[in-house]
């Protein structure tokens, strides 16, 4: 920085993420530090309707050297000449590189690694997730400096709130000329949740200057150490490609505290096989870390007893608690609403039963119409205990109906996958993305079975059967995928598959 030139700051935030007391903070901080500095306030619409934008400039040079000379501020930013881009959620952080406010030659991108979740993004038939993959790449790309963490789970943490972590990484950046005592200061000033907002700001301080991630390493290990997968994870990593050890290891640690160190290791043993058809064909990893990522999904399928199992859990109690923000020793009543049908009681019998049971069921006409309508209150001895009971059936899934059905399902894509690995690896990774369709339980999850089975059936079995060419396939796939999660109901999936159905019929007539 130069002391004749502002630094420049732009913060985007989400309606009620404190981005005016953050704003506030920083020039009350330059101020006590006795630079100049001006801000100009830009409220919008919350969430995704529109942008909450502020804008600040802190001129290096002290007042008191400028005598007489008064600086003249700017009111807006300029494209090409923002110094620090704080953005409270990643999304967020991605409309402005969109717009242009982001340069790979100046700009520190400082921002929230977690998702607040559009409509579009939580109605979606799949995973209607922005791809964050591609927004982390932006970032990487269009900025000269970034620093990236979950500030939402930081405050949370810290009993703080997300402005004071995003302002103790500001604090920790080191591209602005305001001391830490001043933006202690200005904390103080403010008068409001000083303790914990001082929290909040040394713990993204500390993030910001590096000093945590030999904490955040021990802590992992230290994790994988309490769940018995340390030796999975060093077998992982030497077995398997760099590419895909982040997203492998994940899998791992999820799926033991799903179910058990045993599953985690049949997590690896399945991916072993994906990369020995991948590595034959040359691949480089991609097709194992997409499988990777979406194996360890479908491994962890929700059931009634996963559902009991995050109904119960201390980090779920401890969440609640800091969203109501209730104080030590004040009474919380939570109480858990369930509706389970008899698909979803057969799902934890043994296979022959609820095959009985479900067919029974259909040829009476009670299949998805008879339902129980439950309230459990997890915050009484009697409600925990019913949960907590059902949580530790765990050692009980394996012999359910609908593990049974689970792995089968999950067999057959695999062995998809390795098939088409020996015709043509990006038809491998569309069949693998076509786990996207298969989430939740009764009936989302039924529509997403059904509607794979439809793409199964029409272009998949085909491309592997070598009556249809695999460039064709790979097209055919992704426009069935797009359409099936795009229209739940199924109407723009089957226009899709007829219109495929047409296209691969005028190809052997064109070629004749």
């Amino acid at each position: 920085m130069t002391p004749d030139r502002p630094v420049t700051i732009l913060i985007a935030a989400l309606g009620g993420d404190g981005g005016g007391v953050l704003c506030d903070w920083i020039v009350e901080a330059a101020h006590h530090a006795g630079l100049p500095a001006q801000a100009t306030q830009i409220p919008g619409v919350a969430q995704r309707t529109g942008a909450t934008t502020y804008y600040v400039e802190v001129l290096p040079t002290a007042r008191a050297r400028l005598g007489e000379r008064a600086p003249v501020l700017a009111l807006n930013p300029a494209m090409g000449e923002v110094d620090v881009l704080l953005a409270s959620e990643l999304v967020e952080a991605g409309r402005m590189i969109f717009n242009g406010w982001v340069t790979p030659d100046r700009t520190t991108l400082i921002s929230s690694s977690h998702r607040v979740f559009a409509i579009g993004e939580r109605v979606a038939m799949g995973d209607g997730r922005f791809d964050v993959g591609r927004l982390l790449r932006a970032v990487k790309e269009r900025s000269k400096a970034q620093i990236l963490f979950d500030m939402d789970q930081a405050a949370e943490e810290a009993g703080s709130v997300l402005n004071a972590v995003l302002l103790g990484a500001l604090a920790g950046c080191g591209r602005v000329p305001i001391p830490d005592q001043a933006f202690e200061a200005a904390i103080r000033a403010a008068g409001k949740s000083v303790d914990a907002n001082l929290a909040g700001f040394a713990f993204g301080r500390a993030h910001a200057r590096g000093e945590l991630e030999q904490a955040v390493r021990a802590h992992q290990k230290r994790q994988a150490q309490a769940r018995g997968v340390e030796d999975l994870i060093g077998r992982a990593r030497q077995a398997l490609p760099l590419a895909a050890h982040d997203i492998v290891e994940e899998g791992v640690r999820r799926l033991a505290d799903y179910q058990d160190r045993a599953y985690a290791a049949r997590y690896l043993d399945r991916l072993d096989a994906v990369w020995s058809a991948e590595n034959k064909a040359g691949g480089d990893g991609a097709l194992l870390r997409e499988t990777a990522r979406h194996l360890a999904v479908r491994m962890s399928f929700e059931d009634v007893i996963r559902v009991a199992q995050v109904k119960v859990s201390a980090e779920r109690f401890a969440r609640v608690h800091a969203e109501v923000r209730a104080k030590a020793g004040e009474p919380l009543v939570i109480t858990e609403h369930f509706k389970p049908g008899i698909e979803e009681i057969c799902a934890v019998l043994p296979p022959a039963l609820a095959r009985r049971i479900m067919a029974w069921a259909e040829r009476s006409g009670r299949l998805g119409k008879w339902y129980w309508s439950m309230h459990v209150r997890t915050s009484t001895v009697s409600g925990f205990l019913r949960l907590w009971l059902l949580s530790k059936l765990r050692w009980w899934r394996p012999r359910t109906w609908r593990f049974a059905e689970e792995q089968a399902q999950i067999e057959r894509w695999l062995q998809q996958i390795r098939h088409a690995a020996a015709l043509s690896l990006p038809l491998a990774r569309e069949i693998a993305e076509c786990a996207r369709l298969i989430k939740g339980y009764g009936d989302t999850h039924k529509r997403g079975s059904h509607n794979f089975a439809r793409i199964e059936a029409a272009v998949i079995a085909p491309a592997l059967a070598g009556t249809m060419a695999a460039p064709l396939a790979v097209d055919a796939i992704a426009s069935a995928r797009v359409a099936a999660l795009a229209d739940p109901e199924g109407e723009s999936l089957a226009r899709t598959l007829a219109e495929i159905a047409q296209r691969t019929q005028e190809v052997p007539r064109a070629a004749e």
